[in-house]
């Protein structure tokens, strides 16, 4: 569970819409598809739920920022273990995860790569649906599990979903 601390951290330095594309909305998604995947494929759980709140923490722009994923990687180098609640092998994983996760690679850690398709299975928020060729886990391919994560991003999805309640 990520700590009130870091959520607050994360909060007070957040330069964009914390409701927008790249907000909380997005992190919570990212979460869900990223522990779903991480339970049946055996990444690091700790390691895949923080990636989804920090990897687009560090954005300075929603739709043309290509170093966002550097920032939130130095910004995770800062903080103490101890606030993560990881040791420094988890640290590194994390690190590179963010820091690489919009390059559009598909190889790697299992964790790495887990954090990656979260993401990427999220893209329906901006209109956009993944190619499985730029998706890198086996269970981010199955059709079943990509429709599952991928209908909760789209906008009417989610308007209508509220109106259903």
């Amino acid at each position: 569970m990520i700590s009130r601390e870091l959520i607050q951290l994360i909060d007070e330095t957040f330069q964009l819409n914390w409701l927008g594309v790249h907000g909380v909305s997005h992190w919570a998604r990212v979460r869900i598809n990223g522990l779903l995947m991480a339970k049946q494929n055996g990444a690091n759980l700790r390691v895949v739920e923080l990636f989804a709140f920090l990897h687009d923490s560090k954005r300075e722009a929603d739709f043309n920022d290509p170093d966002h994923g550097e920032r939130a990687a130095e910004f995770i180098n800062y903080l103490p273990n101890d606030l993560l609640s990881i040791n420094a092998h988890e640290k590194e994983l994390l690190m590179l995860a963010c820091a690489d996760h919009s390059k559009g690679f598909v190889k790697g850690d299992i964790t790495v790569r887990t954090c990656w398709d979260a993401d990427r299975l999220d893209l329906g928020r901006g209109g956009q649906r993944s190619d499985t060729k730029k998706l890198c886990t086996d269970i981010a391919k199955q059709p079943d599990f990509f429709e599952k994560a991928y209908q909760p991003a789209i906008p009417n999805q989610l308007e209508n979903a509220g109106s259903n309640v």
